[in-house]
């Protein structure tokens, strides 16, 4: 029972969303909504003038030789052509609807803690959200909603941002470097930050995030710009023609004294099967699939532009911290000089990091247990002095029961243990130069003026960027490392991560310049980035993807945000830019096709009544001119149809070269559309004489 409930709740789900999609297209045929669409326009036009025509054969206003029936058909099918175009571009737009709503709950306006002086966050009056303007101050503790977009300016706090994302992975926002930025509709699961807001109400990136994928801010890219006006050119050129046909068809019947076969209703109906209304019907629908499809991969895509453009791009520049690496060094290894035995030297590093609260610190620890089993301290035992890192030390450490560790830079640790009397051997003296030379920071351990060996510091490589970056080379996409570090660390990292170049020590303004240096070479260049100093650069490139983990300088300068901060998205938004324009040019070619197809298919079951010798051009024997173009008339709206799937999901994209797409695309989609016509339109008509609907 009830199973069978869970079933009939489904189904009455379903049937729920079929009846607002038909609604959504029935909304849809407001010619001020259809006249955005030249080309159904040009349809919905005829539908209209049919309809007049047939309510004026059913008046006795208008004399005709066709049947009322025929024309009520004409006109019918009109109507569903159009309805059918509503219908593929109301499923596109009802992905975006329902993402929308899933982010709309999110979003609902909060108290506001707003404080004059960030030190003094304690003290706070409590205002709606709505309230908050660009410049103000509000302090949020754990359990509370982040009320607007903002920097953090004080505090650091693990925050919950799968509303947003998707994700359930909490990630840490804290005061100054790249990762400050918070969004509104995000929840603070411990500590407190304080937030300096930098949007105004309805100006924050949850109401563009809404506004995107509703589609509401969806302009029309310059390619479906320029395909639209091919379009409208081919159908004034279909106009002429069959215009034209009329002109001629209607004299040639006068001089052979035969009944002209081509009336409006018959004129409409060749117009419509001609003009290139399949990709009409569904140019819309593929652009707005493109951004769902985008969304659905976490990536907000603030231009559709940008997607097309990433189709083609052919140089990716990276920056190195928190895109290609995690964004703080961790430690890796412990390296122990002097004969000193690796789990002795773990011990004291361990200890000496037990009150170190940086990652490095914390990753130090973390690496002590994994590789020895060692445990943490208790930090509270009183036998412990801990000496905290200071610019004038470079050094931390703990005294333990008259023990002393010391961990830090290699110069100041040699000093202090040449201080006490100890030596600084030449091994040790080797270790740090092969660390420093492999891009690695060195962290010397010593104990009781002894030195036990060295930490290894390393920028931490994001898991699986090596494969993926292999995956954009054989894409013919060239990646490049941008990074500040010296090129000797550069270049260690470049290798680890299999980038195919590498921009060390870059400024702001020569990442600039290195984009635009290649931009005036023809390429197209991508460009991700998360911290403001990527912001111009992010700018200037033709496809820019901000982390989200990175500052509100480089959301706002980029035409994409990664809401997962992956820095080989750029993948998946390349194999989605390349699927768009391959889905935009298969459907085009099926569509030109179709029509070509349709020409040869109707005209010569049309001029057969006026020149019998011609007869034997109707290869497909269609049975009379009036069942020709019904025929072809309701191929015409079935196969936008059959192709809205195409069309929402996507024609798959291949990894080959451009000749071999063309010629796959050719003979598929080309020779397909071509055949397909013949085929259908012949089965159509013998459904429709077999049924007596002509007579």
């Amino acid at each position: 029972m009830v199973r069978h409930a869970q079933q009939a709740a489904v189904s009455a789900f379903e049937w729920q969303k079929f009846v607002l999609l038909l609604w959504d297209a029935v909304l849809k045929l407001d010619p001020r909504i259809q006249v955005e669409n030249p080309i159904m326009f040009l349809v919905w036009l005829s539908a209209a003038l049919t309809s007049v025509l047939a309510g004026a054969v059913a008046l006795g206003l208008h004399a005709s030789t066709l049947d009322l029936g025929y024309t009520v058909c004409v006109a019918i099918i009109l109507w569903l052509t159009v309805l059918f175009a509503n219908a593929a571009e109301a499923i596109a737009e009802g992905r975006g609807k329902a993402q929308a709503a899933a982010l709309r709950s999110a979003k609902r306006d909060v108290v506001a803690h707003s404080i004059k002086d960030p030190q003094d966050h304690e003290h706070f009056v409590d205002i709606p959200g709505s309230e908050l303007r660009v410049g103000d101050l509000v302090v949020v503790r754990a359990g509370e909603q982040i009320p607007g977009d903002g920097d953090v300016v004080l505090g650091a706090a693990s925050v919950d941002e799968s509303a947003i994302t998707g994700e359930s992975a909490p990630v840490v926002r804290e005061a100054g470097g790249d990762r400050s930025a918070v969004t509104g509709g995000t929840t603070v699961l411990s500590d407190w930050i304080v937030v300096s807001v930098t949007s105004n109400p309805g100006e924050s990136f949850l109401d563009k995030m809404i506004a995107m994928v509703e589609g509401a801010a969806r302009r029309k890219t310059p390619n479906e710009i320029a395909l639209e006006i091919l379009l409208v050119a081919l159908s004034i050129i279909f106009i002429l023609v069959t215009l034209a046909f009329y002109c001629h068809a209607h004299l040639a019947s006068e001089l052979a004294k035969v009944q002209n076969p081509t009336e409006i209703t018959t004129l409409v109906a060749l117009l419509v099967c001609l003009v290139p209304t399949t990709i009409g019907a569904l140019l819309s629908a593929i652009g707005i699939a493109g951004m769902s499809r985008l969304n659905e991969a976490n990536v907000l895509a603030v231009s559709g532009r940008a997607i097309e453009a990433a189709g083609d791009v052919d140089i990716l520049m990276l920056d190195k911290t928190g895109t290609i690496t995690l964004g703080n060094r961790e430690a890796a290894e412990f390296i122990p000089v002097d004969a000193t035995a690796p789990g002795e030297l773990a011990d004291a590093a361990q200890l000496s990091s037990l009150a170190d609260e940086t990652p490095e610190g914390r990753s130090i620890v973390v690496l002590a247990k994994e590789r020895f089993g060692l445990r943490g301290r208790a930090i509270a035992e009183s036998e412990m002095t801990f000496m905290p890192f200071t610019a004038h030390t470079r050094m931390s450490g703990v005294d333990i029961r008259g023990t002393e560790i010391r961990k830090g830079a290699a110069d100041a640790v040699r000093a202090w243990v040449e201080a006490g009397g100890g030596t600084y051997s030449e091994e040790c003296d080797q270790v740090v130069q092969e660390i420093a030379n492999a891009g690695g920071t060195p962290l010397v351990v010593a104990r009781d003026h002894k030195v036990l060996g060295v930490i290894h510091l390393k920028d931490i490589v994001k898991h699986g960027v090596r494969e993926r970056f292999a995956d954009l080379r054989r894409m013919g996409i060239r990646t490049i490392m941008v990074t500040g570090d010296n090129p000797l660390t550069a270049a260690a990292i470049a290798a680890e991560a299999g980038v195919d170049d590498f921009l060390a020590e870059a400024t702001p303004e020569g990442k600039l310049e290195k984009i635009r240096a290649f931009q005036s070479e023809g390429h197209l260049v991508a460009m991700t980035g998360d911290g403001t100093n990527d912001a111009p650069a992010l700018a200037q490139a033709d496809v820019a993807v901000a982390m989200n983990t990175g500052t509100q300088a480089a959301k706002e300068a980029g035409n994409m945000v990664d809401f997962d901060s992956s820095p080989t998205k750029l993948i998946d938004v390349v194999h989605i830019g390349k699927q768009l324009l391959m889905t935009r040019g298969a459907l085009t070619t099926f569509s030109v096709a179709n029509d070509v197809a349709k020409y040869f298919a109707i005209i010569p079951a049309l001029i057969a009544p006026i020149y019998p010798q011609l007869a034997a051009l109707n290869i497909l024997g269609l049975a009379t001119p009036a069942s020709a173009v019904l025929a072809a008339l309701i191929y015409n709206a079935l196969i936008i149809v059959a192709l809205i799937p195409a069309a929402l999901k996507g024609v798959s994209y291949k990894e080959l070269p451009a000749a071999k797409l063309l010629s796959h695309n050719l003979m598929v989609w080309g020779l397909g559309g071509f055949v397909a016509p013949f085929i259908c339109i012949k089965l159509i008509d013998l459904a429709l004489v077999a049924t007596g609907l002509l007579s």
